[in-house]
């Protein structure tokens, strides 16, 4: 029986060299520090880590750059989601061939309003094609960027159609009471991860499996304290610690708000590098992101 998924789960933000090409060396030093702060696994090639601005070739790259590194297989959970069903399918079945944890399925985003019979049709199709390589599957709900989701009447059929293979999901709505209802609704058996950690500490309570979070690129340790110590009278204080870094990063621009904090942290001001349509933070903008002072806390704090 393969493990439960559980625990944090960084979308691992992508390193790019200054010509734009990716990083395959300082990617996996990045995620092997992020073990280290205490993540449980990597989900890598999620929104965070630019995945749908790689090519399929540099996506798969990305997977077996981590193995060759030494990390585990069933410590990564890729991203896989696609437009077309042979990109997904091809990804997936990599993902399940090498052993990964699960991967992370988006829906289809291009084409809006489609049917729940469609997005079923997609998995089916992605599921039959990976054959006896498929994969566990954690269901990516990011309605606010992909425009399309998983309605809870959708994860019922898939589960009941492809029972142990539809594992989970990370839910991006951004919406806490969305997350309760998704615990409520698959209370066994379904591990729903928040997309962020702003109310961890109330869908713990709830049940909540863990946390895919993109502020944990720059604060594992301290999401991770918060996973181990929920029930503890301090968690309260933890979870207003959380909030300050991640408001601090998400009232800029997210991804290149965490990279900037990382060239910091790493002291690498190539890791300021985002790939268009992206654009780098104005450094008036990063200076005075560098100076808020949840962001100075954090930084003092952790390891160079």
């Amino acid at each position: 029986m393969a493990p439960p998924l559980a625990g944090l789960w960084p979308p691992v933000s992508t390193p790019f060299r200054s010509d734009g090409s990716v990083d395959e060396g300082r990617l996996v030093q990045h995620s092997k520090q992020l073990l280290a702060d205490g993540a449980h696994g990597l989900a890598i090639l999620g929104t965070t880590s630019e995945a749908n601005s790689l090519t399929l070739d540099e996506r798969r790259r990305v997977i077996d750059a981590h193995l060759e590194a030494g990390i585990p297989a069933g410590r990564l959970m890729p991203g896989t989601g696609a437009c077309a069903v042979g990109d997904a399918v091809a990804l997936s079945r990599h993902a399940g061939e090498v052993g990964a944890a699960a991967v992370l399925l988006l829906p289809p985003f291009y084409y809006k309003k489609v049917s729940d019979d469609g997005l079923f049709a997609f998995v089916a199709r992605l599921i039959e094609g990976c054959g006896g390589h498929a994969p566990r599957i954690m269901l990516y709900h990011i309605p606010p960027v992909a425009m399309v989701g998983w309605s809870a009447e959708l994860i019922a059929r898939l589960r009941d159609a492809f029972p142990g293979i539809i594992a989970g999901m990370k839910d991006s709505s951004g919406d806490a009471e969305n997350t309760l209802a998704m615990l409520k609704a698959f209370p066994e058996g379904f591990a729903v991860f928040p997309g962020a950690e702003v109310y961890l500490l109330q869908a713990l309570r709830a049940g909540a499996a863990g946390c895919i979070s993109a502020s944990a690129n720059i604060n594992a340790a301290g999401i991770r304290r918060l996973f181990d110590g929920w029930g503890k009278p301090e968690a309260e204080g933890q979870q207003a610690e959380l909030n300050a870094v991640r408001k601090a990063v998400e009232v800029r621009v997210m991804i290149p708000s965490l990279k900037a904090v990382l060239a910091e942290r790493y002291r690498d001001p190539e890791w300021l590098t985002v790939r268009p349509p992206l654009l780098s933070l104005p450094e008036a903008t990063r200076t005075e992101l560098l100076a808020d002072p949840a962001i100075v806390r954090l930084l003092a704090a952790v390891p160079t």
